[in-house]
């Protein structure tokens, strides 16, 4: 009997490859239905609707673009000319950069306001305030401030990234059994030591749990703000092809956006079952 990995598997690739042909078949233009390419497109594109193409590419047109991306992704035209592996170089390097700063400053004010029941009350009205403010809300702000597009969408990433972390940091910490609290004070553990051998320990899936929600918001969030600062990254990537009208293209960098948010989610998952233990 084939086991449950290989059946979902199979089906897996059976849906794939039924949602394939009703793409094609969609997009295909049929004689009793006239012409499917939308006139206004077709003015735009300079061509006639008489037995056009349809405006939406099949799925054979789709992998066709895919692999012209794949045999040259890191070719440097000029600015508005690269290669989608190159665009999701920018893409990345601005998370990583945002996103670890966004660490370095969510995980120890969290472990302040967990420990703390006076920090905790202190701080929780900012938190309280700034957290539902959307990220691309802060956006020109930081342009006008920084004046750097670039730095500009690594605050928004910052941003974006620093509360789900804070706040999972806090419960983690805030919920750490008291009995092992009390047995390493017993047992006459300094402030220091107890908080990197019994604190974080205990609260690490926690923390890992608002690291993986972070990153994939900060994935999200990337791709608004590079359509908005323009120059590079895979934001930028799929607004300039709309705006050369490759939807083609299009849907590769939407498919590559959702391979990277997968493969990053993966990554903190993994992380975040090697610090998960049995009670």
């Amino acid at each position: 009997m084939k086991s449950l990995g290989v059946r979902a598997g199979l089906l897996s690739v059976l849906l794939f490859i039924a949602f394939c042909v009703l793409w094609q078949v969609a997009v295909t233009p049929s004689a009793s239905t006239g012409p499917a390419l939308d006139p206004e497109y077709a003015k735009l594109m300079g061509i006639s609707t008489v037995g056009a193409k349809s405006a939406m590419p099949g799925p054979l047109d789709v992998a066709a673009k895919l692999w012209d991306n794949l045999k040259r992704p890191f070719y440097d035209n000029g600015p508005n000319d690269k290669g989608l592996g190159l665009q999701l170089l920018y893409s990345i390097g601005r998370v990583a950069l945002g996103y670890v700063l966004a660490v370095l400053v969510a995980v120890p004010i969290g472990f302040l306001i967990g420990m703390s029941p006076l920090a905790y009350r202190a701080l929780d009205p900012f938190i309280q305030v700034l957290k539902p403010i959307s990220p691309l809300a802060w956006m020109p702000l930081a342009l006008y401030t920084i004046k750097d597009s670039a730095l500009s969408a690594i605050f928004v990433i910052f941003i974006c990234s620093v509360w789900p972390m804070l706040l999972n940091t806090a419960f983690g910490v805030g919920a750490v059994r008291k009995e092992w609290l009390n047995v390493a004070r017993t047992l006459e553990v300094g402030p220091w030591r107890r908080a990197f051998t019994v604190i974080l320990p205990a609260a690490a899936p926690t923390i890992l749990t608002g690291m993986r929600i972070s990153i994939g918001i900060a994935w999200l969030v990337i791709v608004a703000a590079e359509m908005l600062v323009g120059g590079t990254g895979i934001g930028y990537f799929v607004w300039n092809e709309w705006n050369n009208l490759s939807i083609a293209n299009v849907i590769v960098g939407i498919l590559f956006i959702g391979v990277v948010g997968m493969v990053l989610d993966l990554i903190l998952a993994r992380l975040q079952r090697r610090v998960t233990f049995p009670e």
